[in-house]
C-alpha cells in the first residue's frame, strides 16, 4: 500500500472512559471505488508500538477485469504487515518473491535500507470479479535496524497460534499475547493480534505495554459503559487494565508495544528517524537506484 503525502487525518471522537486516551476516526479515501480508512498517522498520534501506519482496506466488491493494484514502489525503514479478512493479494517483491496473501495469513516485508513490491490481484480475480477485505499495518524498524538488509516471510494460517474459549477467538499475527507468541520475528517489543467475539463474550487486555490500541473493525463494543462502534481505533492509557464486551457480533484488531526509541519522519512510502536518509530515498528512486520487481516493470513514480 501507498501513502500519498496530501492526506490529512482526522480528529476523534469524545469519550468518557478514563482508560482511553484517544479515539481515531479514520479518513476514508475512494481509491476508485475502492474504500481505504486510515488511523494512523493522526492527529495527535503518530505510532502506537512501533505501529506508525494503520489501513483499512475495503470491505470492496470488483467488478470484472478490476481489483487493487498498487505498482511497484519503494519502502525504506519499515515492515509491511498485511492481513486479509476476505480476498486474496498477490505479492511481488524486489527480492525475487512472489506470494499470494490469503484470509488468516502474515505477509511480513521487512524493507531495511530499502526494497520495492506491488500488490496486485490474482488473475483468477480479474476474470471472474472478487471481494476484499484487510489491513496493512507499517512497523517502524529500530533505530539499529533501519539499515539491515531487506527481507520477506511470510506465515500461513496454520502457522499462527489461536486461542478459542468463552465466545471469543483469538489469533496472534505478531508478538506475544494471552500467553501465545507468533512465529513472526521484528526487532521491538510489540503485539498485533485478530479477535472475533460473540455478544456478550469479554475480551482482556492486560497492561504488559505501555502502548496499546483496538481498532473496531466490525461490531460494537462497550468499555468501561462507553459504547464504540466499527471503524474507530481506541488508544489506551499506560497501566491500566481494560476489558472489552461485545455488543454483537464483532471483530478487533489488537495493536501495540513499547514506545518507539523516537519519533519518525514519514514521506510518502519513506520511514526514517533522519530526515536526511528520507531525502536520499527520494532521490534513489527517483534516479531508478532502487532493485526492480522482476515481470512487473510499471512503478509509481515519485510524487513531485
Amino acid at each position: 500500500m501507498s501513502w500519498m503525502p496530501d492526506d490529512d487525518p482526522r480528529p476523534g471522537d469524545t469519550h468518557a472512559c478514563d482508560a482511553i486516551e484517544q479515539v481515531i476516526v479514520p479518513r476514508a479515501r475512494d481509491l476508485g471505488g475502492f474504500s481505504v480508512r486510515r488511523a494512523l498517522p493522526a492527529a495527535g498520534r503518530q505510532m502506537v508500538g512501533p505501529f506508525i501506519f494503520f489501513d483499512q482496506m475495503g470491505p470492496a466488491e470488483f467488478l470484472l477485469g478490476q481489483g487493487i493494484d498498487v505498482r511497484p514502489h519503494p519502502h525504506i525503514g519499515l515492515a509491511t504487515v498485511t492481513y486479509l479478512f476476505d480476498g486474496e493479494i498477490m505479492h511481488r517483491d524486489s527480492l525475487g518473491s512472489l506470494q499470494p496473501i490469503r484470509p488468516g495469513e502474515l505477509n511480513l516485508m521487512t524493507a531495511g535500507r530499502g526494497i520495492v513490491h506491488s500488490e496486485r490481484p490474482p488473475e483468477s480475480d480479474r476474470r471472474n470479479g472478487a471481494r476484499l477485505f484487510g489491513l496493512q499495518l507499517w512497523a517502524a524498524l529500530p533505530a539499529s535496524h533501519e539499515e539491515s538488509a531487506p527481507r520477506f516471510v511470510h506465515h500461513a494460517r496454520s502457522e499462527l497460534p489461536r486461542i478459542e474459549g468463552e465466545g471469543k477467538r483469538v489469533s496472534i499475527i505478531m508478538g506475544s499475547l494471552y500467553g501465545a507468541t507468533s512465529p513472526a520475528a521484528f526487532p521491538h517489543a510489540s503485539f498485533y493480534a485478530e479477535a472475533v467475539l460473540a455478544p456478550g463474550a469479554v475480551l482482556p487486555l492486560d497492561p504488559d505495554y505501555d502502548e496499546r490500541a483496538i481498532f473496531i473493525v466490525s461490531g460494537e463494543v462497550d468499555i468501561a459503559g462507553d459504547t464504540f462502534g466499527a471503524g474507530r481505533l481506541l488508544v489506551f492509557k499506560p497501566g491500566d487494565r481494560i476489558s472489552v464486551m461485545a455488543l454483537s457480533n464483532a471483530r478487533l484488531a489488537l495493536i501495540g508495544g513499547e514506545p518507539m526509541d523516537g519519533p519518525r519522519h514519514i514521506w510518502w512510502n519513506f520511514v526514517s528517524s533522519s530526515a536526511d536518509r528520507i531525502r536520499a530515498a527520494k532521490a534513489d528512486w527517483k534516479a531508478g537506484r532502487f532493485d526492480a520487481v522482476a515481470g512487473d516493470p510499471e512503478v509509481i513514480p515519485l510524487p513531485e
